[in-house]
């Protein structure tokens, strides 16, 4: 006898696998055929009772108001829960939307999502024919909020969550969502589709409150998308922002300032900027700067490689000490901000000051994590030819860009299928970009807070440094 064949493949709608033997024939009397018939009845009732308890629950509570009070019960059924409902609205809006109103549209969200979920994943190509059958991935779990769906989805066998993230701006359309993001989810079967549907990014954000001690392991700067706060990491990484013009790196570089602020006017942190534009974007902070240059090359290429040579004492004497520098007063954190880097590393016609500068820049970026000194560099163009350490900042930003290929060079390969569509950020929402959180390759969407000409004045003034700054030449 043949053996029989074995379902070991995961997903929805597939049937048992049937056995190569033949079914014996029995008769069976009339009477069992009915009680069988009636059990499996009683038993499909009870599980779509229990399964649906959000619906048959209320609905089976007031038939029984009903049936003992009339239609009055249920009316005054009704009138409670709606007063109990709007003085929770009232008295604590976040708790009555977090465990009241989102379970239920989450709910009522996978009903929804069910109904069309086959079509949906057979056209986008997610679903697999096996035995004669199309076995499709199953929706396990919905979570609903103001502007998004969570789906956590159960992957047909021999799926990766690749295999989503390559389809899913055709899941944005299919579903009617403004965007779609894949992750990986808590068990390696499992991923988490998360499908935007309203925009709180589509607002200017206002700047963070100035922290009276800067927490350099989470610099508030910007807005996520799903309503939390942006923590840039500052500790033991190089940043990279690039965006296309008026694409809001000033943004991203008075938001940082901003957040350093307090450490700044303490002395716990020194800012050396760099603006080869001639000074137009920082030269209004200048209060804040231990060291700033805008339009002497040789002085950038002088105080970059006494930053190296700042970073080499330090190393030296806290060799076998320890493997972090901890910023103080007499030991201050060290942050290089560099508003155009290719102007310094590409189009500069000095070939002896580009060697220069690449060069100290080069030995910053591999060797002062550690000590303390970090580079935070804006750049249009993330293409090797003009930025060939690109690969030496491990914290990057994207915002707007012009072209599709470099969101991958800028957030890294696979970004933009994963859902960093910085080419489509429209030139009217500056401040937007895509970043990679740790521990999360899929990218979030954030804005920058935004710095009036008055708010940067304003912060010069009040978080100047201690001593006097030369305005009008490269150091203090």
């Amino acid at each position: 006898m043949a053996m029989p064949l074995v379902n070991v493949i995961r997903g929805e709608r597939i049937e048992p696998a049937p056995f190569n033997v033949r079914t014996p024939y029995l008769k069976v009397p009339l009477w069992l055929v009915l009680f069988v018939w009636l059990g499996k009845g009683l038993l499909r009732l009870t599980v779509v009772l229990v399964r649906h308890w959000v619906v048959t629950g209320p609905l089976l509570g007031l038939a029984a108001l009903y049936v003992r009070f009339d239609w009055y019960g249920p009316v005054v059924l009704v009138l409670v829960l709606s007063a109990v409902a709007g003085s929770w609205w009232q008295l604590d809006r976040a708790t009555f939307l977090r465990f009241g109103f989102y379970p239920l549209l989450g709910r009522w969200r996978r009903w929804r999502y069910r109904r069309q979920w086959l079509p949906s994943m057979v056209t986008a190509g997610l679903g697999v024919s096996f035995n004669g059958h199309t076995v499709i991935p199953e929706i396990k779990r919905v979570r609903s909020s103001g502007t998004a769906d969570v789906l956590t989805v159960r992957m047909v066998t021999g799926q990766i969550p690749d295999d989503f993230a390559k389809v899913s701006e055709r899941l944005t359309h299919t579903f009617g969502a403004r965007a779609c993001r894949v992750s990986a989810g808590s068990r390696p079967d499992l991923i988490v589709v998360t499908l935007l549907r309203g925009d709180p990014l589509a607002e200017t954000v206002a700047p963070f409150p100035v922290p009276p001690v800067p927490d350099f392991r989470a610099l508030e700067l910007a807005r996520r998308e799903d309503g939390d706060v942006y923590a840039l990491r500052l500790f033991g990484t190089q940043v990279l922002v690039v965006g296309a013009t008026d694409a809001g790196k000033g943004s991203v570089i008075w938001s940082l300032l901003r957040a350093l602020a307090a450490g700044i006017r303490s002395g716990l942190v020194q800012v050396w900027a760099f603006d080869p534009k001639g000074g137009m974007e920082l030269a209004s902070g200048m209060p804040l700067f231990a060291r700033f240059a805008c339009e002497d090359f040789r002085a950038m290429a002088d105080m970059l490689e006494e930053a190296v040579a700042t970073m080499r004492e330090r190393t030296a004497r806290l060799r076998g000490r320890t493997r972090q520098h901890t910023p103080s007063v007499g030991d201050p954190l060290i942050v290089i901000v560099i508003d155009e880097l290719a102007a310094l590393t590409a189009y500069l016609t000095d070939r002896q000051l580009k060697d220069r500068i690449k060069a100290a820049l080069g030995v910053l970026l591999t060797q002062g994590r550690a000590v303390g000194v970090h580079v935070v560099a804006c750049l249009q163009d993330p293409r090797k030819e003009v930025l060939p350490f690109r690969d030496l900042f491990p914290t990057r930003i994207g915002l707007r860009l012009t072209e599709e290929a470099h969101v991958d060079l800028t957030l890294g390969e696979g970004a933009r299928d994963r859902g960093a569509l910085c080419d489509r950020i429209p030139r009217s929402a500056p401040g937007v970009a895509y970043v990679v959180l740790d521990g999360d390759p899929t990218p979030m969407r954030v804005r920058f807070s935004y710095l009036t000409d008055d708010d940067i004045t304003d912060l010069a003034y009040d978080y100047a440094r201690l001593r006097p700054v030369d305005r009008g030449g490269a150091a203090a």
